[in-house]
């Protein structure tokens, strides 16, 4: 079976009567449509609906549960507190709190389905306790990310800096259309009616090994976006799609620093690269 231990996440719980409905107003994710069993993205945007904080959210018997990056914690909670104001709401860091992926097999028992990769057809489950023979191999774990197409915060955008179209949270569950206000929903709502994402997260390939995350994409020496996590020859990027495309259906080369290389976007996105770039989109 293998089991990975993710040491760099860490469990916030948000509890309290009004848990649900505090959190329905603020991040991208609808409470209301997470089942028992599973986890899905989300985010905390900005007003104007960059990410602020991504995380992953789950139900905990009548709480709520917030996986996210260590290094986010500190400045996530102060946000919620910030927010919270005189709800009914109890904010609390989870420790120990471990957390666990088990894949290529059946479900564990106590386990929640990680709706992203089950959007790519890839049975993935996490825990938060120990288990028996898990390992702190974050680069298995990479290879997963990108083998389905998921970016995460640091190592793939920076927050403040990405769209939740750009990361996929339209097409992967961590983003509602229908559930009401929350913060910077104007925006994304705007984007999607809108059509006007341009900016997607692609899985690169290479004959050779990619140079390391940080470096530019780029077609005839202009960048499209940069690489985010690598493992070998393949890797994650955040790039535009229709530049990407233009340069597909011309030929062109596209390069990561001095190696060619190919980009397809995740199957399960159903996306196409246009054929041609949409300068009014920029």
């Amino acid at each position: 079976m293998p089991k990975l231990r993710l040491d760099d996440r860490v469990t916030i719980s948000v509890s309290g009567k009004d848990a649900d409905a505090l959190l329905q107003g603020l991040v991208t994710t609808d409470i209301g449509a997470l089942a028992d069993d599973e986890i899905r993205p989300g985010a905390l945007l900005t007003p104007q609906g960059k990410i602020l904080f991504d995380f992953l959210i789950s139900r905990e018997g009548e709480a709520l549960r917030l996986e996210t990056s260590r290094d986010q914690t500190e400045a996530l909670l102060k946000r919620l507190t910030m927010y919270k104001l005189r709800s009914a709401v109890e904010l609390s860091l989870l420790t120990p709190a471990p957390v666990a992926v088990v894949f290529g097999e059946e479900r564990p028992e106590g386990s929640y389905r990680d709706h992203r990769f089950e959007k790519a057809d890839m049975s993935v489950f996490r825990l938060y306790r120990e288990i028996a023979g898990a390992e702190a191999n974050v680069a298995d774990y990479d290879r997963l990310r990108i083998e389905a197409g998921i970016a995460v915060a640091h190592r793939d955008y920076a927050l403040q800096d990405a769209f939740p179209h750009d990361v996929l949270m339209d097409l992967n569950g961590g983003l509602s259309f229908r559930k009401g206000c929350y913060v910077g929903q104007e925006v994304v709502s705007r984007m999607q009616h809108r059509g006007t994402a341009r900016r997607r997260v692609v899985i690169v390939a290479s004959e050779a090994e990619l140079p390391p995350t940080g470096t530019s994409l780029t077609i005839n020496g202009r960048p499209i976006g940069s690489l985010g996590t690598v493992q070998g020859k393949a890797g994650l990027a955040i790039v535009r799609i229709d530049k990407a495309g233009e340069a597909i259906a011309k030929g062109d080369p596209i390069l990561a620093g001095d190696v060619q290389v190919t980009l397809a976007l995740p199957g399960w996105t159903g996306l196409a690269f246009p054929a041609e770039a949409d300068e009014a989109s920029a």
